[in-house]
C-alpha cells in the first residue's frame, strides 16, 4: 500500500508540473520567432517520452564515463585525427608537462627502453635490459606488465630475472667447461667494470621514487573495492588463504639444458617462469595480494632469438624488407584454444568492456593472480618461439606492453620506428609518447633492440 501511495504521489506531482508548464507556455503569444520556437519546444521536446529517453541517454553516458571505456580517449583520438602531429613535435610543445614527469628510461649500446605511467594512477610496468651478460655474448630483455598492483611485476623483475641471469652464466660456463670459474654472486643489478663501460644507463630521478621492492609491496593488503567486488561475485574463486605446503627447490642438472653443445633456452625459460610463478603465488597467498603480471622475455645469442611470452605484451620484429614479423602472440580469453582450456577447468569468460576470465582478468595467462590460478582458470605456461636471425636479417625488434598495442598495430609500430632509428633511443621514446597522444589509457613501455649495430652477427645485411 505504501509503495502504491508513493507512486500515485509522484505521478500526480508530475502531472501538476506539466499542467502548470503547459498553462504558462499557452499564455505566451506566438507572434514572434522566439515564441514560435518555444511552441515547438513545448510540443516536441517537453513530451514525457522525449524527456525519459533523454534521461536514459544521460545515464548511459554517465555509466560509460564511470567505467572509462572511451570517455578519456575520444577527444584525444579526434584531436589526433584532425591534427596528427608527430610525437617529437608534441614533446617539444609540451615539454615539462605531466606526460613526461612520470617516465622511466634506460639506454644501452644496442637497445633502449622508455616507459610512462600515462593516465593510470600507478606505474605497474617493469622492464629489463641486460646486454652481454657477464661477457658471455648473451643478452636478456624483458617486459612485465603488472595488474592489481606492483607486487607481481616487481617479484618477476627481482627474482625471475635474477634466476635467469644466474642460470645463463652457469650454463655458458658449463658449456665451455669453465664452471669452476663462475662467480655466482654476480647479478644484473651490479655489472662488472667492463659492462659499466659498455652500457650507459640514463635514469630519471622519478625512477627512484616509484620503484619499490617485493618485500615492501608484499605487506600491502587488498584495498581496491572494485576488485574485491568482482572476486566476491565469482563464486568458484576464493580469496581465502589456505595452508600451503612449502615449495621444495628441485635442482635440475645443468646438463639437461644442453643439447648438442647448445643451450636449450626453450626449456630453460619455461622451467624458470613456472618455478618463479609458483613461488610468487605462495608469497601472494601469505599477504593476500591478488596482483599479477604478464611476462615477455627475449634472449639473444649470436644469430638466435628466443622469445617467451605469458599474457598480452607483444614483440614485433622488422625484417630487412621492412615487414612486421610477430615474435609473440597475445593470450586472450576469447581465443578458441584459451576459452576451451578455461571452460575445461570449470571457469568461464564474460564480457566486461573486453572479454575477461571470470569477468575479472583480460588476459588468459599471467604470473600471479592466485585466486584465478588456484582453479587453473589462468596459467603461467609460456609460449616459446625461436628465430634464426640469418633468415630474416632484421633491422630492429620492438617489445612493448599492451599500452602501446591498444593504439598501434604491428605494421604501424614497425613503420614508426623504422623512420626514427637514428634517434638516441632508437625511437622508443617517440613511439611511447605517440601511443599516449593517441589516447592509450594504460601504462606504456617500449623497448627497442637495434640490430644495425656491429656487435650482433646479424648486422651484416649483404646478400
Amino acid at each position: 500500500m505504501e509503495d502504491e501511495l508513493e507512486d500515485r504521489v509522484v505521478h500526480q506531482t508530475y502531472l501538476s508540473f506539466m499542467k502548470i508548464l503547459s498553462r504558462f507556455s499557452s499564455s505566451v503569444a506566438f507572434d514572434t520567432p522566439t515564441s514560435y520556437l518555444w511552441k515547438m519546444v513545448r510540443l516536441y521536446l517537453l513530451r514525457s517520452e522525449v524527456l525519459i529517453f533523454t534521461l536514459a541517454i544521460v545515464v548511459f553516458f554517465m555509466y560509460l564515463q564511470t567505467i572509462g571505456l572511451w570517455s578519456r580517449t575520444l577527444l584525444s583520438r579526434l584531436s589526433h585525427a584532425v591534427n596528427p602531429i608527430s610525437a617529437v613535435q608534441r614533446m617539444k610543445l609540451m615539454d615539462g608537462s605531466d606526460a613526461d614527469k612520470q617516465s622511466w628510461e634506460l639506454k644501452g649500446s644496442l637497445s633502449a627502453a622508455y616507459a610512462i605511467q600515462g593516465r593510470r594512477m600507478h606505474m605497474e610496468d617493469k622492464f629489463i635490459i641486460n646486454e652481454n651478460i657477464n661477457n658471455t655474448g648473451i643478452s636478456l630483455f624483458a617486459i612485465f606488465d603488472g595488474h592489481g598492483g606492483e607486487f607481481a611485476a616487481n617479484y618477476a623483475k627481482d627474482h625471475l630475472i635474477q634466476n635467469l641471469y644466474n642460470k645463463i652464466v652457469e650454463l655458458s660456463a658449463f658449456k665451455n667447461g669453465k664452471l669452476s670459474d663462475i662467480q655466482k654472486n654476480d647479478s644484473p643489478e651490479e655489472p662488472k667494470k667492463d659492462e659499466k663501460e659498455n652500457v650507459s644507463v640514463e635514469r630519471k630521478t622519478s625512477f627512484k621514487k616509484s620503484v619499490s621492492t617485493a618485500d615492501d609491496t608484499s605487506k600491502k593488503e587488498i584495498t581496491d573495492p572494485q576488485l574485491l567486488a568482482q572476486l566476491n561475485k565469482a563464486r568458484p574463486i576464493t580469496r581465502e588463504v589456505r595452508p600451503v605446503k612449502p615449495v621444495k627447490n628441485v635442482t635440475v642438472p645443468l646438463s639437461s639444458y644442453i643439447i648438442k653443445g647448445k643451450i636449450n633456452y626453450g626449456k630453460l625459460l619455461t622451467d624458470e617462469v613456472l618455478a618463479a610463478d609458483q613461488l610468487l603465488v605462495e608469497a601472494a597467498k601469505r599477504s593476500m595480494n591478488v596482483a599479477g603480471t604478464t611476462a615477455l622475455i627475449a634472449v639473444l645469442e649470436d644469430n638466435h632469438l628466443i622469445v617467451a611470452n605469458v599474457g598480452d605484451s607483444r614483440g614485433v620484429m622488422c625484417d630487412v624488407r621492412g615487414n612486421a614479423i610477430p615474435v609473440s602472440f597475445d593470450h586472450k580469453p576469447q581465443q578458441v584454444r584459451e576459452q576451451k582450456r578455461i571452460e575445461a577447468a570449470g571457469g568461464y569468460i564474460a564480457f566486461n568492456g573486453v572479454w575477461r576470465v571470470a569477468g575479472i582478468l583480460a588476459t588468459s595467462r599471467a604470473m600471479g593472480d592466485y585466486p584465478l590460478k588456484d582453479k587453473n582458470f589462468v596459467i603461467a605456461n609460456p609460449d616459446i618461439l625461436t628465430f634464426n636471425l640469418d633468415d630474416h636479417k632484421p633491422m630492429f625488434l620492438v617489445l612493448a606492453s599492451d599500452g602501446l598495442w591498444d593504439t598501434f598495430s604491428n605494421e604501424e609500430a614497425v613503420k614508426f620506428i623504422k623512420e626514427r632509428l637514428d634517434e638516441p633511443d632508437f625511437g622508443a621514446k617517440s613511439l611511447t609518447l605517440q601511443a599516449y597522444y593517441r589516447g592509450s589509457v594504460d601504462n606504456i613501455t617500449v623497448l627497442v633492440i637495434n640490430f644495425m649495430h656491429k656487435p650482433f652477427s646479424t648486422t651484416n645485411f649483404s646478400e
